[in-house]
This record gives structure tokens, C-alpha cells and sequence, in this order.
């Protein structure tokens, strides 16, 4: 599988907010795509899907907050995802100043890339700035709690799907405990880097610190303490969605009635755990570049 080496991709710092971020751009090639990686990530959780594309398109991605090469903020607030949006779309207007990219997440990167997408009709520094979403194992927080409402008031099935869903969740509950998550994780990663076992890769030498301090995303965000989205959690921008069947954290269940939300929606199931964009890198690759080919406006 091929990686793009150090000098086909372009480092630069793009500051929002003050803080930071770490920002790697490739030859300037097509419409530009926006990677944005998720928790315990850093960039280099795309390193095999951007080295497949390269060649046709501009690929862009970044360190989020608090992980890798980028800035920490200095307390759990700074991680709440109004901060998190401010940084994408300070990184958009930077890589792509006259034109709307092509915006990919995972994970948390997913998460967070929904919440600029539902958000694009009601804040100004949005507007026409995303042509296109591809979400992978990251659900809009917006959408989970209308679709675990749904559920308590469906019928059996439904309400099995979302017991499913919260036993898979467990970690999220963990990570509320104070201090013992972050001593755990350094301790478990550490180990992790130390042994490497097959298909790790996809993970920094920052995993312990990125791993302990990314936890800061659940603190800050899960729970009623999001600012609800003006009209409702809404979007006409052209979405696929890739589900990778074998998800360990987020199953199937959390999409469903995705298309309530969801006015041009593209789903496809793959056969591939969560971290998809390692190792099914080419089929990642493949269904961004088809679906960002055939909605480009640039022809």
C-alpha cells in the first residue's frame, strides 16, 4: 500500500483562534479534499487514502486540536465543537480561499465535519464553503439523540438496535471518570507503540498524550451542552455515508432514517472495522474520488 512521503506533501501552520494547527497539503492537483481525522488519530490516519489520491486531487489534512503537531488548548472548553468548527473552517478558507472543498472525516473528524455541514445554512463563515461531505464511523450528535428518541418510542427492534448501540459505547461513559481514563490510556498506548502489532500503523508517536487528552472531546461535548442548530440538524449538501459493517464502536443502527436529516444521500456498506481508512484504503479512496467527480462543479 503506498504512503506519500515527506516531500510530496507540504507542511504549513494555520492559526484560528490563536492556537496552532499543524497543516499538510499536497500538489495542487483537482478539487481540494479536507481530511479531518478522529480520536485517537492524528493526519496520519490518511496517510494511504491521500497517497492513492494525490495524483488527481489537492488533498489537505491537519492535526486537530490538542492532537499531534498541532496546538493544546488550555482547558476542556477548548475542546467543545464550536471551537473545532472554527479550526476546520479556518483550514478551509486557507487551502481553498475561492473555491468549496471536499470535506472527509472520520471518527471524530466525522462528528465534527457534520456539525459544520448541518450548521452551513445558518453561520455566515459556512456558507459555500463545502461542496461535498463523506462521512465514515462518526454520526452528527444532533441525529443520534432525534434517532435514540425514535427508538425508545419505536418497537422492539428499535429499542434493541439502541441498547446495541450503548453497549458498544461503553468508553464514552468511562471517559467521564476523572483522572483514571487519561492514566489508563497513556499507560495502554505506550504499550501499543512499544509492541506495534499488525495494523497499528495508523497510529503517531503522540498516541498516549493525543489518546489522554482527546478524551476532553467526550467531556466537552456529550450531554445536553451543544447549542441546538437554528431550523434543526438539516442539510441539502450531497452526503455519502460509509459504514463499515465490522465497527467495533458505531453500528449500522446509528444511521437509520439518516435521509429524515439528509436531503442527497449516498449509502454504502463496507465490509471493514472502524478504522476503514487504513485498511481498506483503496476502497475509501475509490468511492471519495467517484462521489467528489461526479458533484465537482469545476467542469
Amino acid at each position: 500500500m503506498p504512503e506519500p512521503s515527506a516531500g510530496q506533501l507540504q507542511r504549513r501552520t494555520v492559526t484560528s483562534s490563536g492556537l496552532p494547527l499543524a497543516v499538510w497539503e499536497g500538489p495542487h492537483h483537482g478539487p481540494t479534499l479536507v481530511f479531518v481525522h478522529g480520536f485517537p488519530d492524528t493526519h496520519v490516519a490518511w496517510d494511504r487514502v491521500v497517497a492513492v489520491l494525490m495524483d488527481g486531487f489537492h488533498c489537505v489534512v491537519y492535526d486537530v486540536r490538542g492532537a499531534g503537531a498541532s496546538g493544546i488548548p488550555s482547558s476542556r472548553e477548548g475542546y467543545r465543537l464550536e471551537h473545532l468548527r472554527s479550526d476546520l473552517t479556518a483550514v478551509m478558507e486557507a487551502v481553498s480561499p475561492s473555491r468549496p472543498v471536499h470535506l472527509i472525516g472520520h471518527d471524530w473528524g466525522s462528528i465534527q465535519g457534520w456539525d459544520a455541514v448541518v450548521r452551513a445554512d445558518s453561520e455566515a463563515r459556512l456558507a459555500g464553503r463545502i461542496a461535498t461531505y463523506t462521512s465514515i464511523s462518526g454520526p452528527c450528535l444532533d441525529h443520534v439523540s432525534a434517532l435514540a428518541d425514535a427508538a425508545w418510542r419505536g418497537g422492539w427492534d428499535r429499542k434493541r438496535e439502541a441498547l446495541n448501540q450503548a453497549v458498544h459505547s461503553w468508553y464514552i461513559l468511562a471517559f467521564q471518570l476523572p483522572v483514571l481514563p487519561e492514566v489508563a490510556l497513556r499507560l495502554l498506548n505506550r504499550r501499543l507503540l512499544a509492541s506495534r502489532p499488525g495494523n497499528t500503523h495508523h497510529f503517531a508517536a503522540t498516541l498516549p498524550d493525543d489518546a489522554a487528552r482527546g478524551i476532553n472531546l467526550y467531556r466537552a461535548n456529550i450531554g445536553d451542552k451543544r447549542p441546538k442548530v437554528p431550523g434543526g440538524p438539516y442539510t441539502d449538501i450531497p452526503v455519502q455515508l460509509i459504514v463499515p459493517l465490522r465497527d467495533a464502536y458505531v453500528t449500522p443502527a446509528f444511521y437509520r432514517d439518516l435521509h429524515r436529516f439528509v436531503s442527497d444521500l449516498t449509502r454504502v456498506d463496507l465490509a471493514a472495522g472502524h478504522w476503514a481508512p487504513y485498511t481498506r484504503a483503496d476502497e475509501v479512496a475509490a468511492l471519495v474520488a467517484s462521489f467528489v467527480t461526479s458533484h465537482d462543479q469545476r467542469h
